[in-house]
């Protein structure tokens, strides 16, 4: 499936994996599609929002109150515009989050707004306990169920508290990947 000319909203939150998440919006951007980039507080933290708005060639937002030259609120023109939205890292954090509807980040809120019609598929990244927490995988459950969210990965393998296990964020090769597949089943549907 073709990402050229696609519209896709890349999400990041707070870990360690958000290094991953700068060769993700490379490789979208190198593919063709329009990234726009939106970051928790959280994530600025592992990464920069001058990274990512130079890989993807569009300003970052990390707060629910900027504004670009969108007409709407920012989180509403965001989650109508994209035909895809990314979460990547999402963090156990995150998860609670959507699963529960919390929507006090730029993140949240934004996926509070997407149209039903519009997929979001989230990249969870924690330690490996983390991952195996049942609260964790129970919140995962719902954010799948109740939003339609297509997990991809983890995967197991090195984590940053240098121990091997299940948790570790997807590489960036299979996140765009899955990203496209998830695209060409919406398309299929619609």
């Amino acid at each position: 499936m073709s990402l050229e000319g696609r519209p896709i909203l890349v999400a990041l939150t707070g870990g360690i994996a958000c290094y991953k998440t700068a060769t993700v919006v490379s490789r979208l951007t190198q593919a063709g599609a329009h990234v726009r980039v939106v970051m928790t507080e959280a994530a600025t933290r592992f990464i920069t929002p001058l990274t990512l708005q130079s890989l993807s060639g569009r300003p970052v937002l990390t707060s629910i109150w900027e504004h670009d030259d969108h007409p709407d609120s920012q989180h509403v023109g965001l989650a109508r515009w994209c035909d895809l939205m990314l979460i990547a890292p999402a963090s156990a954090n995150t998860l609670a989050r959507l699963a529960h509807g919390f929507a006090d980040d730029l993140v949240c809120l934004t996926a509070a707004a997407l149209p039903r019609d519009t997929p979001l598929a989230v990249a969870p990244a924690m330690n490996a306990d983390m991952w195996a927490n049942p609260v964790v995988q129970e919140n995962l459950d719902k954010v799948k169920r109740a939003l339609g969210a297509h997990a991809i990965g983890p995967e197991v393998g090195w984590q940053a508290c240098r121990t091997s296990g299940a948790g570790r964020m997807s590489e960036p090769e299979a996140i765009v990947e899955a990203v496209a597949g998830v695209l060409g089943a919406a398309d299929q549907r619609g």
